[in-house]
């Protein structure tokens, strides 16, 4: 099975740990989050991988290789300029069927079989990993009815689905990419709603953090101590 890890970005929230190395190959615990990645998908059948790079690539093409290390085939897709998060998958023509999309900074123990497996049997061309999150609001609101208020509630709570930077895409996806053009996943979403394409969603309870900021970093080691078994069910 496919996947694709996008690696391209240039990390700039977690400066200055990426001043030097790639996002991906930031360690938690004693190895890079995509070396934990690439085990995770080699547990659930995904063995044909291919990194869309950009930033310090030859970084990541030292460390991994060609995978067979690792027990999996890896290949790498290197932007001459930043496409955005699916603008790369238009150049990958050896997609033959569907393929699995992650970002490089995911720490989570979603089962990615699982999620292949709802993918394939919902009849949608894109499906989102996805979890309900509650969002505070850290201020008093208002309920109005034209200029009066009609109740205060303070630091409201409230809730939404939110994607986890994980994608299970069917290769149609790429007629809806424009070549040559920087192109985000909110873009694609936009471009397959307006063609009246189905897009699901995969709600799960499993553990996931986006390691998108230091605070997020820190947590991801503190976490990894407490969960390596889950996170990664195929070690010993």
């Amino acid at each position: 099975m496919e996947v694709v890890i996008m690696t391209g970005g240039k990390g700039m929230r977690m400066a200055p740990y990426t001043k030097v190395l790639p996002k991906g190959l930031l360690p938690v615990g004693e190895q890079p989050i995509l070396e934990i990645i690439v085990k995770q998908l080699r547990h659930y059948g995904f063995t044909s991988i291919t990194m869309a790079c950009g930033y310090l690539s030859g970084l990541i093409q030292t460390y991994f290789g060609d995978g067979s290390s690792r027990g999996v085939s890896i290949t790498y897709h290197v932007e001459s300029e930043p496409l955005g998060t699916v603008g790369a998958i238009k150049s990958l023509n050896r997609l033959e069927g569907p393929f699995l999309v992650i970002n490089c900074d995911v720490l989570t123990t979603l089962d990615f079989a699982r999620f292949r497996e709802f993918h394939m049997k919902g009849g949608s061309l894109l499906t989102i990993a996805s979890q309900k999150k509650g969002i505070p609001i850290e201020l008093g609101v208002l309920e109005t009815q034209d200029d009066y208020v009609t109740n205060f509630i303070e630091k409201p709570s409230q809730s939404a689905y939110v994607s986890m930077g994980i994608y299970m895409m069917n290769p149609a996806v790429i007629d809806y990419i424009p070549d040559h053009q920087y192109f985000d996943i909110p873009d694609l979403i936009h471009a397959l709603l307006a063609a009246n394409e189905k897009v699901r969603h995969y709600e799960n309870n499993d553990f996931w953090l986006d390691i998108g900021r230091p605070s997020d970093y820190t947590r991801a080691n503190e976490e990894y101590n407490l969960l390596k078994s889950v996170l990664l069910p195929g070690e010993q």
